[in-house]
C-alpha cells in the first residue's frame, strides 16, 4: 500500500511541478496579451479621437464653406444694392440735369428707394414685399410705405424677432441718399409716412414747362396690335360700335404717347353668305355695275331690300348661294361687285371716323384671312390638336368644356377658324408683342378659348408676349334697357352725333357764348363739346360696366363730365390772356422763375400734377381708361381750390388794369393746362382755348 501510495506520490509530484511551470508560462502570456490589448485599446481610442477631431474639422470646414457661400451671397447682394443705389442716384441726377425723354414716376422711384432699404435691412429675405401707396389723408404725408407688417410675418416664419415698428425703424435707418424724400415718420404699428421734397417737385414742373409733358418710361418699345371698331360691311355703324371705337382709339393714342409701335386693325365683317345675297341683288338692280359705279345712296336700305328677297324668293336665294360659291372661287365679276359694296361701306365708315377723329385704322376684314385659314387647319392637324367629333374638327382647350369648331361637318370654316388665323397672323407676320382685342363682354369665353388654343399651338408664350381681351358693357337708354330709337330700331351712330351737335349748340347759346365767340370759334366749341361729351361719357365709366346714355347728363357743366373739364381748361387758358402773357413769355419765364409752391393749395395742386406718370403707368397695366378721367376731374377740382384763394393776376378795382402778375402761380396754371391738354389728347378729345 505504501509502495503504491509512494509510487503515486512520486508520480504526482513531478506532475505538480509541470503545472506550475505551465501556469507561469500562461500567466506570462496573459500578461503580454493584456498589455497588447491595452496598447491596441489605446491606439483605437487615439484613432477614434483623431477621427472625431477630423469629423469636427470636416464639419467646421463645411460650416465655413456654407458661411463663405452665404458671405459671398451677401457680398454679391450688397454689390447689387450698391449698384442699384448708384444707378438710382445717377438717374435722379440725370433727370435734374439733362433734357428728359420721360416724366419721372415718383411712386416707382420710391418703390426702388424702399426696395434698396428693405434689402439692406433684412438681407435674409429673398423677395420682401415693397408696398408704397399714395397717402389717403394729407396728415399722413404724401405717400406711405406699409411693408413692415408683411416683413414681420416673413421674419416670424424664420423664427426671428419681428416687431413691426422696429422693422419700420430699420427700414428708415437704411434709406439711401436721394433727392425725393424730404422726411419720413413712423406712425402706428409700423406705417412709414413719406413727405416729398418741394424742390424736387418744383424741378419736375419746371422741366414740364421747358420740355413739354413727357410719358413715364416703359421697359421696352413694343409692337402693339389693337383690334377695335369692327363694323360690318353693307351695314351702317350704330351705337353698338360706339364703345369699341372710342375705347380702342384711346388705347391706340395711349400706346403711341408712351412710345410703342401701334397697329390699329379694323376686323370688319366682309365675307360670308350675306355677300351672295347683296351681289345677286346688285346684279339685278344695276346690270352694268362692272363698267359703271352703281349709285347706291343708302346701303342700309339696299341691304334690307336684298334681305327681303332672300327670305321670300327661293329662286333668288339659289342665285345668292351661287354667288357665294363664285365669290369664294374669286371670279373677277363677282369680286368686282364685292369690292364695290365694300367701297360704299368704307366711305360711310370714314365719315364717322373723321367726325370722331379716330386714329388711322388698317382694315383687315375676314376676307384677308381666308387663305390663311387653310394653313392654320393644316398646322393644327399636324400638331395633333384637332379631334373628329360628329363630322366636325374641333379643338379642346383648358378654358372651356366646349371646344372650338375649326372645320364644320360640311368642310366650311367658322369664326373660330378666322380668329385662330387672325391671332397667328398678328403674332407671327405682324410680330406683335402685345395684342389687344377691344370686343364686348359677350365674347369673353370665346377669346379665352382662342388664346388658350394659340398657346397650345406654340404660337406664343405668356412670359414673352401679352395678349388681352378688354371687354366692355353695353350702352343703355335712360330706361336702363339697350339703347334704341322710339320705334325700337338700333340707333345709327351718325344720327347720334348729329343729335350731339344740336344739343351742344343749344347749350352754348343758352350760356350766350354765341355773342362772345366768332362763328368759327362757336363751331369749334360746338364740336368739342358734342364729340368730347360722347367720348368722355363712355371712357369715364369702367369699361366692364354698362352705362346709361344721357345727353342731359353729358352736357351738364357740373360734376365729372367733359363739359365741366372743357370749361375748366378754357378758364385756365384765359388766365394768361388776362395777364397779357403769351406762350413765348411763359417759356422764357420758366427758365428763370420758380414754380410757386409756398401756399398749401399751390403745394396740393403741384402734388396732383406730378402724379400724371403714375396714372399712365397704372393704365398700361390694367387698361382701364376711367382712371385717367378720374385724375382729370381731381386735377380740375384741385385747380379750382387753388384759383379761388391764390390770386394769379391782380387788377386795379377802379380801372380794371392789371397791376400785378404772380409769375410763379401763372407757371403753375400753365403746367395744369399742359397736362390736361395731354389727357384730352389721349382720350381723343379736342379742347378749345375759347368757349
Amino acid at each position: 500500500m505504501l509502495v503504491n501510495t509512494s509510487s503515486r506520490t512520486q508520480v504526482t509530484v513531478p506532475q505538480r511541478s509541470g503545472y506550475e511551470k505551465r501556469s507561469k508560462v500562461t500567466s506570462g502570456k496573459m500578461a503580454d496579451t493584456d498589455g497588447k490589448i491595452a496598447e491596441f485599446t489605446a491606439k483605437v481610442e487615439k484613432q477614434e479621437a483623431e477621427v472625431a477631431a477630423l469629423k469636427n474639422q470636416l464639419a467646421q470646414i463645411r460650416r465655413d464653406q456654407e458661411n463663405n457661400a452665404q458671405l459671398e451671397k451677401l457680398y454679391t447682394e450688397n454689390s447689387k444694392l450698391k449698384y442699384q443705389a448708384n444707378q438710382l442716384k445717377r438717374s435722379l441726377a440725370e433727370e435734374q440735369g439733362r433734357k428728359p425723354a420721360h416724366m419721372l414716376n415718383i411712386q416707382r422711384q420710391l418703390v426702388d428707394i424702399f426696395s434698396l432699404s428693405i434689402h439692406q435691412a433684412f438681407p435674409s429675405l429673398a423677395d420682401p414685399p415693397v408696398m408704397v401707396t399714395l397717402s389717403t389723408q394729407e396728415k399722413f404725408g404724401d405717400y406711405q410705405c406699409n411693408s413692415a407688417m408683411s416683413i414681420g410675418q416673413l421674419l416670424k416664419a424664420q423664427g426671428k424677432k419681428a416687431v413691426p415698428r422696429e422693422i419700420a425703424q430699420a427700414v428708415v435707418s437704411n434709406l439711401p441718399e436721394n433727392g425725393i424724400i424730404d422726411k419720413v415718420e413712423i406712425a402706428g404699428p409700423g406705417f412709414i409716412n413719406i413727405h416729398i421734397c418741394k424742390s424736387f417737385v418744383s424741378s419736375i414742373l419746371s422741366t414740364v414747362l421747358r420740355e413739354g409733358v413727357k410719358p413715364p418710361p416703359v421697359d421696352r418699345k413694343l409692337r402693339v396690335v389693337i383690334d377695335y371698331s369692327s363694323p360690318n360691311i353693307a351695314k351702317e355703324m350704330h351705337v353698338g360700335h360706339l364703345r369699341s371705337t372710342i375705347i380702342g382709339d384711346s388705347f391706340a393714342r395711349l400706346m403711341k404717347f408712351v412710345g410703342h409701335d401701334v397697329l390699329g386693325l379694323n376686323h370688319v365683317g366682309d365675307w360670308g353668305t350675306q355677300f351672295g345675297m347683296l351681289i345677286a341683288h346688285l346684279q339685278d338692280k344695276f346690270p352694268n355695275y362692272v363698267s359703271v359705279s352703281p349709285p347706291i345712296g343708302d346701303l342700309q336700305a339696299f341691304y334690307k331690300e336684298s334681305k327681303v328677297r332672300f327670305d321670300s324668293d327661293e329662286e333668288f336665294k339659289k342665285r345668292a348661294y351661287s354667288c357665294v360659291v363664285k365669290l369664294q372661287s374669286r371670279e373677277p365679276d363677282i369680286i368686282k361687285a364685292w369690292e364695290l359694296i365694300c367701297d360704299v361701306s368704307r366711305k360711310e365708315f370714314q365719315k364717322v371716323y373723321k367726325r370722331l377723329d379716330i386714329q388711322e385704322l388698317l382694315e383687315r376684314g375676314e376676307s384677308f384671312y381666308q387663305d390663311r385659314m387653310v394653313q392654320v387647319v393644316k398646322e393644327l392637324e399636324e400638331k395633333g390638336l384637332l379631334k373628329e367629333e360628329e363630322g366636325r374638327k374641333v379643338l379642346f382647350t383648358d378654358a372651356s368644356s366646349v371646344p372650338l369648331t375649326v372645320v364644320k361637318s360640311d368642310g366650311g370654316y367658322t369664326y373660330d377658324t378666322s380668329d385662330m388665323a387672325a391671332i397667328r397672323q398678328r403674332l407671327e407676320e405682324e410680330r406683335g408683342d402685345w395684342l389687344i382685342y377691344v370686343v364686348d363682354s359677350g365674347q369673353g369665353l370665346h377669346f379665352q378659348c382662342i388664346f388658350a388654343a394659340a398657346q397650345a399651338a406654340g404660337w406664343y408664350d405668356v412670359k414673352r408676349k401679352r395678349v388681352d381681351h378688354t371687354p366692355f358693357g353695353v350702352v343703355l337708354g335712360e330706361d336702363k334697357k339697350k339703347f334704341k330709337t322710339r320705334s325700337g330700331e338700333t340707333v345709327r351712330l351718325s344720327d347720334l352725333l348729329d343729335e350731339g351737335l344740336r344739343r351742344s349748340l343749344d347749350k352754348l347759346k343758352e350760356k350766350e357764348r354765341d355773342k362772345e365767340l366768332t362763328p368759327e370759334q362757336l363751331e369749334a366749341a360746338q364740336k368739342a363739346v358734342a364729340y368730347g361729351c360722347i367720348k368722355y361719357a363712355d371712357l369715364s365709366h369702367s369699361r366692364t360696366n354698362d352705362y346709361v346714355f344721357s345727353f342731359d347728363r353729358m352736357l351738364d357743366d357740373r360734376g365729372n363730365t367733359a363739359a365741366y373739364l372743357l370749361y375748366a381748361y378754357t378758364r385756365i387758358r384765359s388766365i394768361a390772356r388776362l395777364a397779357k402773357v403769351d406762350e413765348s413769355s411763359l417759356k422764357k419765364a420758366a427758365q428763370t422763375s420758380e414754380v410757386s409752391l409756398d401756399h398749401p393749395k399751390e403745394w396740393k395742386l403741384a402734388k396732383c400734377l406730378v402724379r400724371f406718370p403714375e396714372i399712365i403707368s397704372k393704365i398700361l397695366e390694367d387698361l382701364y381708361m376711367h382712371t385717367l378721367c378720374e385724375f382729370m376731374y381731381e386735377l380740375s377740382t384741385t385747380f379750382t381750390e387753388f384759383y379761388d384763394v391764390c390770386y394769379c393776376v391782380e387788377k386795379d378795382r377802379k380801372t380794371g388794369e392789371v397791376v400785378k402778375v404772380n409769375m410763379g402761380r401763372l407757371l403753375l396754371c400753365e403746367v395744369t393746362a399742359s397736362i390736361l391738354a395731354t389727357c384730352f389728347s389721349i382720350l381723343g378729345i379736342t379742347p378749345v382755348n375759347r368757349m
